[in-house]
């Protein structure tokens, strides 16, 4: 009795010591926004610890650079972010600010979504008279599978070059991920086929690579410049504007105010929908552009 008791505890000590050394191996991954902490984890699995800087009910734009914050990206190894300047009003001091030599750009553990894919509605000229534009083009890509795609793959390969010992792992998880993604592409082009061509009305400009795929068409927009909150003569231009040129639907991100979108709404009887616009807490990437499309099937039909 007294030596299985010993082996029975020494069997608990080696598990004990195996779940921590796999605990310790984990990459720890700062990602800026939920889209790129969900795709991570999609990529990586077990071998990346993934924590996001922000929620789908917060507008990525305007996020402090809290201690919290500081303190997980002091630890990160990983730095996963959209770029784009969408981060530009808070990125730069958590990175000064988080000494960490391994995320800081030009390195290998620094990762900029924007980097590897092309960006749509870059501006000509740059004056910011003419409200929160960005230069590099318009940062909201992750609303497109496509580019996401391109984007897994970019991933992968900084994972395995971070994590050279589990490079084969990585690399079924990529071809896992492309064949689901590439399934879910396919049945979602063909549900989607109600929504071409509806017209719709927007409250800021965050839609583009939405529209894009799925063939919508912008009207009209909420903001009489990008960032820029309506006044009541821009509502007023818009709804004489809608009078000419009707729209079928409303869009604003769940996380905006609705209140300009409420009042169209009343105006025009325009149906108004709040869409997430990134990944909850108990989402994968999947089934968010699952809730993304039935969303806009539901009010569009």
């Amino acid at each position: 009795m007294f030596y299985q008791r010993i082996k029975i505890v020494g069997f608990g000590a080696l598990l004990l010591s195996l779940c921590t050394n796999v605990a310790d191996a984990q990459i720890n991954v700062f990602a800026c926004e939920p889209e790129w902490a969900a795709l991570t984890r999609m990529l990586g699995g077990d071998l990346v610890k993934v924590y996001s800087a922000t929620t789908a009910q917060q507008d990525p734009h305007h996020i402090q650079a809290r201690p919290s914050l500081i303190a997980k990206a002091r630890r990160a190894k990983l730095l996963v972010c959209t770029g784009a300047e969408l981060e530009v009003g808070w990125l730069p001091l958590l990175l000064r600010k988080s000494g960490n030599g391994n995320i800081q750009p030009n390195s290998m553990g620094h990762f900029m979504a924007a980097d590897f894919i092309s960006l749509l509605e870059k501006p000509t000229v740059l004056d910011r008279s003419l409200g929160d534009i960005h230069a590099a083009g318009n940062p909201h890509f992750h609303l497109d599978p496509y580019r996401i795609l391109q984007i897994a793959e970019a991933l992968a390969l900084r994972l395995q070059k971070i994590d050279s010992m589990n490079s084969a792992l990585y690399q079924q998880k990529l071809l896992n991920f492309t064949r689901e993604w590439n399934q879910a592409i396919a049945q979602w082009e063909q549900r989607a086929k109600p929504l071409r061509d509806m017209r719709i009305v927007v409250s800021h400009d965050s839609w583009i690579y939405l529209e894009q795929w799925l063939g919508l068409k912008k009207v009209a927009t909420l903001e009489p410049k990008p960032g820029i909150p309506p006044s009541s003569t821009h509502l007023s231009k818009v709804l004489r504007q809608l009078k000419q040129n009707p729209a079928d639907m409303i869009l604003f991100a769940s996380y905006q105010n609705d209140k300009s979108a409420r009042w169209l709404a009343k105006k025009t009887g325009l149906p108004s929908i709040g869409l997430p616009f990134s990944v909850s807490d108990k989402e994968n990437l999947i089934q968010w552009f699952d809730q993304l499309l039935n969303q806009l099937l539901e009010i569009g039909s």
